[in-house]
């Protein structure tokens, strides 16, 4: 293609016209300075139009400072194109170059020959910004050799000073911004001020300008910080010490150029000058606050414990300013929380000597706490969260109902409680603990039990083998006792009975004499029957020496008498893992009686219930006791359990003297309680469950007066109706 050259001296008039136009574009900022976007829009709109003849040109701006995102699109208005607003519509337009510029800020600059409606036109766009991050400009001519290089330099030239202009009314309207926020914080700190010092309130309503101002709120800065009641700092963004308050200064003794080197010198513990250092340069680098401990130097060369803390404060686009900290003596704390911390090891060690654990037991969130020793009993790791069931797990399969229970007398607000269980541990042996809790309520009325476990395996074992031997002991007393009592029975009955046999057999051969020596043998028989009076004589002293020829009678309730024995036995009970019930009748009438032999009567029959529960292991070991009105004015007390029961067959010597189911038993505790039962005018029985089991029970006449409750203020002496007869 064959270019044609432009005449020499059109080309000079283009260039001084470009030239003319270049200068006209250098001026611009100066046009707009303090100018708002739109009026630079407007402004560079219609210079290009002019200086570069063009048929529209458009500019988008992505960034404005005042107002939202804008499209601004300007058509030649000359006679020539007197028709081009209806060829080149603006809304059509801005639609067709938002396409043709699509969302790539990458694309910077685009230059092509489009067909737009009816025309084909040249488009030159140009970028506001590297990313086009403030907007974009397009240019647009039907000349097909749009555009020209001194075109395109005026159009490069002309988006770079609208990137100026548009930045600096950024600035501008940022910096009025903050003027604006500047004085709506000096008029209300002089509002504030005003009642205190009206010269300071007038000479900040006169401040003219925004350095004044910084500077006044500096002086209050400081001023501030001088009356706090602490140690205060003020450091730069970069962790320098910019500024201390005067308390801060007394209580170092030391001058602010010197408390700037705080990293060097002995301001600073030396033992915890490492850690300060790295907390401290971490959170300046990050721009994360920071509180740490540390002990500082006093005047006098004492360290006490400070806990310092430091905040950045920030502008408003975020950055940090100052630095603000400030130092609180806790020297006093740290010795009290040392103080504690060697109390809760001592607390910890003493568990551990005594092998006691402590817990805490919320009721309305079941949160459970435990001490260290308690998680070591248990054998579970000091970090898992303890559970009801978690217990569970532990507690021997045996006395799963105490355990349970327990609970339900808790959650029945149950003020105190005790009992003993058996933990199964993993290894299979077996641990004795020994359970006290006392339940208290805090401000608010929710309940909490505070108590202590221990590890009482030792003991146990150690009074099970002294009961052991207590047993055996007893029994070689018992043995040696009837022993004695069978040799003293023979001795007495020896000589009389040895006096008779020689009486008869002298007798007897006197009868056999021819004839007969009658008179002979009627003094022998005589003789015989006074040895067998001796005889009768020595079974009636030793009945007299076993038998009570009166008893102690008095009016009594039967409901305390027994809730005095179950008192005595819960120990041992709950040994044996024994859940006892009772059921008392409250309209129960007064009886008379001895009250320590039906005590003896109650306390063997619970006795005798605990023992034949000991081999049950798949069922509670439930204990009911219940006393009841029972026929004829008599009241009845029955013990229920649920053990192994008896032989119906031997239902009838189970009174018997020396009659026992036990191994270890002497067969002499039912058949005295039936005698003392019956020395009361009653009678003692026994029966089988419907389930497992057997019941014992007594009945007994109430008291002459037919008295109900706990009357019982007299003692009185009666004859005993029968003798109980012991051997």
């Amino acid at each position: 293609m064959e270019v044609q050259l432009e005449h020499p001296a059109d080309e000079i008039k283009r260039l001084q016209r470009c030239m003319n136009d270049l200068v006209s574009l250098l001026a611009l900022p100066a046009i707009w300075n303090g100018g708002r976007p739109c009026d630079i829009v407007q402004t560079l709109l219609d210079s290009l139009l002019r200086m570069l003849d063009l048929d529209f040109v458009y500019v988008s701006l992505t960034n404005p400072v005042d107002a939202a995102p804008s499209e601004t699109v300007r058509v030649a208005q000359s006679q020539e194109h007197q028709s081009q607003e209806q060829m080149f519509r603006p809304r059509e337009l801005c639609a067709f170059l938002n396409r043709w510029l699509g969302d790539d800020p990458q694309k910077r600059y685009l230059q092509e020959r489009s067909q737009i409606g009816d025309e084909e036109v040249s488009l030159v766009s140009c970028p506001l910004g590297v990313q086009r991050e403030i907007g974009v400009i397009v240019a647009g001519s039907r000349r097909a050799d749009f555009p020209r290089d001194t075109e395109a330099l005026l159009l490069g030239i002309a988006a770079n000073q609208a990137v100026v202009g548009l930045q600096q009314a950024r600035l501008l309207s940022e910096q009025k911004r903050v003027a604006d926020e500047l004085d709506q914080r000096v008029a209300q700190r002089t509002a504030e001020l005003a009642a205190a010092n009206e010269v300071l309130s007038t000479e900040v309503a006169e401040r003219r300008r925004a350095e004044e101002a910084l500077a006044a709120s500096e002086h209050n800065c400081r001023l501030i910080v001088d009356s706090i009641p602490g140690l205060v700092a003020l450091l730069t963004p970069a962790g320098e010490v910019e500024l201390v308050n005067p308390q801060l200064v007394k209580y170092c003794g030391r001058t602010l150029e010197e408390l700037r080197l705080w990293g060097t010198s002995d301001t600073v513990h030396a033992e915890d000058l490492p850690r300060v250092v790295q907390v401290f340069t971490r959170s300046i680098t990050s721009g994360d606050p920071y509180d740490f401990e540390a002990r500082l130097r006093r005047f006098d060369g004492v360290y006490r414990w400070f806990q310092v803390r430091g905040l950045p404060v920030r502008d408003a686009d975020g950055r940090i300013i100052r630095w603000c900290s400030l130092l609180t003596d806790i020297d006093e704390r740290k010795r009290a929380e040392d103080a504690l911390k060697r109390s809760e090891a001592f607390l910890a060690e003493g568990q551990r000597l005594s092998r006691i654990g402590s817990f805490s037991w919320r009721m309305e969130t079941g949160e459970i706490t435990w001490s260290e020793e308690l998680y070591r009993i248990f054998g579970f790791e000091p970090d898992v969260p303890v559970t009801l069931d978690l217990i569970g797990t532990r507690v021997h399969p045996g006395d799963l109902p105490l355990m349970n229970d327990m609970v339900e007398k808790a959650r029945d607000a149950v003020t105190d409680f005790e009992y003993e269980h058996r933990l199964l541990m993993p290894d299979y042996s077996v641990k004795y603990l020994h359970f006290i809790a006392h339940g208290i309520r805090d401000h608010d009325g929710r309940l909490e039990y505070i108590g202590a476990v221990q590890d009482v395996t030792q003991r146990q074992n150690s009074e099970e083998a002294l009961a052991k031997a207590r047993s055996e002991l007893a029994h070689v007393a018992s043995v040696t006792s009837l022993a004695t009592l069978t040799a003293s029975i023979a001795h007495e009955v020896n000589q009389p009975l040895s006096g008779i046999v020689t009486n008869a057999s002298t007798c007897l051969r006197m009868l056999t004499l021819d004839p007969p020596n009658v008179d002979g043998a009627r003094e022998t028989a005589r003789r015989t029957i006074r040895d067998g009076n001796r005889a009768s004589d020595v079974i009636t002293r030793l009945r007299a020496l076993f038998s009570k020829k009166h008893i102690l009678a008095e009016r009594m309730d039967l409901n305390d008498a027994t809730r005095e024995v179950i008192a005595l036995s819960l120990s041992e009970l709950q040994r044996n893992r024994v859940i006892v019930r009772c059921d008392f009748a409250d309209d129960l009438p007064l009886v008379t009686g001895d009250r320590v032999q039906l005590q003896q009567v109650i306390l063997n029959l619970l006795r005798n219930a605990s023992d034949a529960m000991n081999t049950v292991t798949d069922r509670p070991r439930e204990l009911l006791i219940r006393t009841e009105r029972d026929e004829d004015d008599r009241v009845l007390l029955s013990v229920k359990d649920a053990g192994i029961g008896f032989d119906p067959q031997t239902a009838d010597r189970l009174f018997e003297t020396f009659y026992t189911t036990k191994n270890d038993g002497m067969g002499v505790g039912l058949c005295v309680s039936r005698s003392i039962i019956e020395s009361h005018q009653g009678r003692l029985w026994a029966t089988l469950n419907d389930g497992p089991g057997a019941t014992f029970s007594f009945s007994i006449p109430r008291g002459p007066d037919g008295a109900i409750g706990t009357d019982r203020n007299r003692d009185v002496r009666t004859p005993a109706v029968a003798d109980t007869e012991v051997l």
